[in-house]
């Protein structure tokens, strides 16, 4: 039997791009803090912290804070339902398209 495959609607197929854009932001910035644990274990295990290192370690700060929105939703009660209107709603390109 020949399923039927019937096109999106347009504002749906733009939510499912907004939320893989922002997907492919999360994971990016993740992907970038990797280097964060082994700096910070070496404060722990006794050494000292050179400057370029701690420059280093607030730019993996700053990151970190920058996802926070997107970690308290996904610890929300049905979060994983408002997902998709959340990454539309933190659309930084949707603002400026309005200007």
């Amino acid at each position: 039997m020949d399923r039927l495959v019937l096109p999106l609607p347009g504002w749906w197929r733009q939510l499912l791009s907004s939320q893989r854009r922002e997907v492919q932001r999360v994971i990016g910035e993740v992907m970038a803090t990797r280097g964060m644990m082994p700096l910070l274990m070496k404060a722990r295990n006794g050494g000292q912290w050179t400057i370029e290192e701690r420059r280093e370690l607030l730019i993996h700060l700053r990151r970190i804070a920058h996802l926070s929105p997107y970690l308290i939703v996904l610890l929300l009660p049905g979060s994983i339902l408002i997902l998709p209107a959340y990454a539309w709603w933190l659309d930084r390109r949707r603002l400026r398209r309005l200007d």
